[in-house]
């Protein structure tokens, strides 16, 4: 077992943890096609203060460095796998998302564009009478921003990349409830009760309550984004996935909780050592014997 790694098992399922770059990571273990999933959120180069990492380098050094991961994606994934790309902006450079995006376009086909609604506000005169609301609705959290020139940014973008855009889904694995009961006679394909959730998903960051919480990562998604990645590309085929920017483990702690083989890396010892402990505390809460 290699340095930095820990491995949590559910029958074949095992995790393992990398404390190292993710590029060299990628070309030491894995070979090409090994790979059906991979979820990750790199960094945005937006100058967040990691602590192993400069977030401020040159627009063009970044897409250059960007190129040369994903070339390295592009080689482990597999011929029917889903590469699921969280990337954000902000205010002031917007276009950090399309320009990732045009260098993913040199190795991928998007397949999916998945908008991340991290919080929305319902009004109840815009929805009638619909069943479930009541009230005005304002669920979710986001970063205010004191300006009078941009909006408050509540929403985050996920690109599902694959290699020829074929990739067959299983998108009621993440669907959603008819409103209309009627409809699960109507239509043949209701008959599970359930519709395709579409593109928009709402996934909120855990409600944090005390002010003198300080968060362990600058820059991170919940953990139930990429359990529904995961569950969309199709639990069942999933050999091995992957986050080459692991952080404190997220994806990890997704793929533990699904029983998928998973491998991940992360250059910062400290984050690293988080995802440890995050993947013990739920491989004990699951019963899952440790490696």
């Amino acid at each position: 077992m290699a340095q930095g790694d820990l491995s949590a098992a559910n029958g074949t399922a095992v995790c393992r943890l990398y404390n190292e770059d993710c590029i060299e990571g990628m070309r030491r273990l894995l070979g090409d096609g090994s790979v059906d999933v991979v979820v990750t959120s790199p960094p945005y180069n937006l100058g967040v203060e990691y602590r192993r990492y400069d977030d401020t380098i040159s627009r063009e050094e970044y897409l250059l460095w960007t190129d040369r991961w994903a070339a390295e994606v592009r080689r482990v994934l597999s011929h029917g796998g889903s590469f699921f790309l969280n990337v954000g902006g902000k205010p002031r450079d917007p276009w950090v998302p399309f320009d990732v995006l045009g260098v993913m376009r040199r190795h991928f086909v998007l397949q999916n564009t998945i908008h991340w609604i991290k919080s929305i506000a319902i009004q109840k005169r815009d929805v009638g009478d619909y069943p479930g609301i009541t009230g005005d609705v304002s669920v979710g959290h986001y970063k205010p921003i004191n300006s009078s020139r941009f909006l408050n940014d509540c929403h985050e973008y996920i690109f599902h990349l694959t290699l020829n855009g074929d990739v067959e889904l299983d998108r009621l694995a993440v669907g959603v409830p008819y409103q209309d009961a009627s409809n699960i006679g109507r239509w043949r394909s209701a008959t599970g009760g359930v519709r395709c959730r579409g593109n928009t998903w709402f996934i909120p960051y855990r409600t944090i309550r005390s002010r003198d919480f300080q968060r362990p990562h600058p820059a991170t998604f919940p953990v139930q984004l990429p359990e529904m990645c995961m569950r969309l590309h199709g639990v069942e085929r999933i050999r091995l996935a992957m986050d080459p920017f692991l952080g404190i483990g997220h994806s990890a702690l997704a793929a533990a909780r699904l029983g998928v083989p998973f491998v991940g890396f992360e250059i910062d010892e400290g984050y690293l050592a988080i995802a440890r402990e995050r993947l013990r505390a739920t491989s004990a809460e699951l019963e899952l014997p440790l490696i």
